[in-house]
């Protein structure tokens, strides 16, 4: 049984960064929105409420039963949740005059009380909100302020549930991780045993008992994540799990041979298929975004539903759908908000009558790279870039066309390679290369030009939840702008983004 922490999520920007936090102290959580948290079961230890861009103060800000879970379970108010948990139990939480944004400082801390162990005066905090509890009920104990607010930390007395107006997760947050340590360890009482090899172990039991003999069909895609998916199914039904390799013709340069030439030695059965007219032309004309997305997942449902009724008794399809993927695409009022579609979470039409297994559904992206380590997942394979499922497709802005693909994948390839020559390919999270539907003058020659502007992206990041823009050195973009300028017929411009995330997303489609 994985010992469980449940993570109610009202909105907060910082949500997902608290359960990074958790899970690097070997902890498993879950997040949940805050309107469809889960039945409480013996594996849960604990409950932590996050922050929202909401005011308690508001008639619409977002509420949960608080008595369903305090008295029975150790809980974390973090900024919004504590607000709320001192406004529901008749304490006074008003817009502050002296509201905290950015650094603050610890001016008292009760020492004795668990949460704060090991943590000292003047203890460096994260503020965010305008909001601040004024007043707090007579069974509240109020255990750490600031110079400004009074109510920094509470207890509330004959049960373990806390509040914190400060936010331990972030990283200026000095003593944040021992706070959360305290909560998860000497509170809540958890063993800290998930680690990958755990991880591993307990999911190929669980396939095992859950495919039996069943046959699996998986869709490749030559990165991280379906690759760690089709080798934890492999160890758990070996060949009859069958995978198969789709070129929509939006793939990288080259790539199709080559990641069809580095799965052959690691025993998994493997079959390409070229679909790639297929994709180009059903997408021919069409400049929207998420038509793009969605008329690309439709024809990989159906070259890939083709395939696999070519394979006798299939009853499963494996997708490699990590938790970044089931967040973005769960919708509700306030948190979590769709951000975009992904053609591999949902979607599986009822003509397939294929039950899914998606074994990495429950894990960050680096989380599926330390998996796929203590699975013996090649290196090259493990380290490539996040490359998302629609291709080239959603970095070409505007109508897609074979030559549009080609100008792109030549471009794409310069830097890439340049990357990984200057020695930065894995000093980044991910790079990427966008053709701009604009063209500019330039001069080549004698001649004036009217071409295309293409831009190239890098970005820092640990999951892709956030990510920052990566400060590439100038003379690397320098030659890498020159070699593609030179080389790449139709690009007489080339800029680059320094755009982090949020408020821009990663990819420009």
């Amino acid at each position: 049984m994985v010992e469980t922490i449940l993570i109610l999520d009202f909105g907060s920007q910082y949500t997902q960064l608290i359960a990074r936090r958790v899970r690097e102290l070997n902890v498993y959580c879950e997040i949940h929105p805050f309107h469809s948290s889960p039945p409480i079961t013996d594996r849960v230890k604990g409950i932590i409420l996050s922050g929202s861009p909401f005011s308690v103060r508001d008639k619409e800000s977002p509420r949960v039963n608080l008595q369903q879970m305090r008295g029975r379970l150790p809980v974390l108010g973090v900024c919004y949740g504590a607000q709320l948990m001192a406004l529901e139990s008749g304490g006074d939480v008003i817009a502050s005059h002296t509201r905290e944004y950015g650094r603050a400082n610890l001016s008292f801390i009760n020492q004795d009380n668990p949460l704060f162990k090991d943590l000292q005066e003047g203890s460096q905090v994260w503020m965010s909100h305008g909001d601040t509890i004024k007043v707090v009920p007579a069974d509240f104990e109020i255990v750490a302020s600031t110079s400004t607010v009074e109510v920094a930390g509470f207890k509330i007395s004959g049960e373990e549930t806390y509040g914190i107006q400060f936010h331990p997760e972030v990283y200026h947050s000095t003593d944040g991780m021992k706070l959360l340590k305290n909560f998860l360890v000497d509170i809540c009482g958890c063993s800290r045993n998930w680690t990958p090899s755990s991880f591993v172990e307990t999911t190929v039991r669980e396939l095992k008992e859950k495919l039996g003999n069943d046959k699996v069909v998986l869709g490749l895609s030559g990165g991280v994540d379906s690759s760690v998916a089709a080798t934890l199914i492999h160890q758990a039904v070996g060949k009859n799990l069958h995978c198969i390799f789709i070129d929509n013709g939006l793939l990288r340069k080259n790539e199709f041979a080559e990641v069809l030439e580095s799965y052959k030695s690691m025993d998994l059965n493997v079959k390409g298929v070229d679909a790639s007219d297929r994709f180009l032309t059903a997408l021919k004309g069409e400049n929207s975004p998420e038509t793009k997305r969605k008329i690309i997942g439709r024809v990989f449902i159906e070259v890939f539903d083709e395939e696999a009724h070519k394979i006798q008794g299939v009853k499963w399809l494996g997708q490699g759908t990590i938790y970044p993927d089931v967040i973005e695409s769960v919708s509700v009022k306030g948190p979590s908000a769709t951000i975009k579609s992904h053609h591999n979470v949902g979607g599986l039409p009822d003509f397939m009558r294929l039950k899914v297994v998606e074994p990495l559904n429950s894990l960050f992206k680096d989380e599926v790279r330390r998996v796929g380590k203590t699975l013996g997942v090649k290196d090259e394979i493990l380290g490539r870039h996040p490359f998302p499922g629609p291709g080239l497709a959603i970095r070409i802005l505007g109508d897609i066309t074979r030559e549009k693909v080609s100008l792109l994948q030549d471009v794409d390839d310069i830097f890439i390679r340049g990357l990984k020559k200057n020695g930065l390919y894995h000093e980044v999270w991910q790079a990427l290369t966008v053709l701009l539907p604009v063209q500019s003058v330039g001069v080549m020659g004698d001649e004036r030009t009217y071409e295309n502007v293409v831009c190239l992206r890098a970005v820092t990041s640990v999951d892709g939840m956030t990510a920052d823009w990566a400060r590439l050195p100038a003379d690397f973009l320098a030659e890498v702008s020159n070699e593609i300028i030179n080389k790449v017929k139709g690009v007489n411009r080339v800029v680059y983004d320094i755009s982090s995330k949020p408020p821009a997303t990663i990819e420009w489609e």
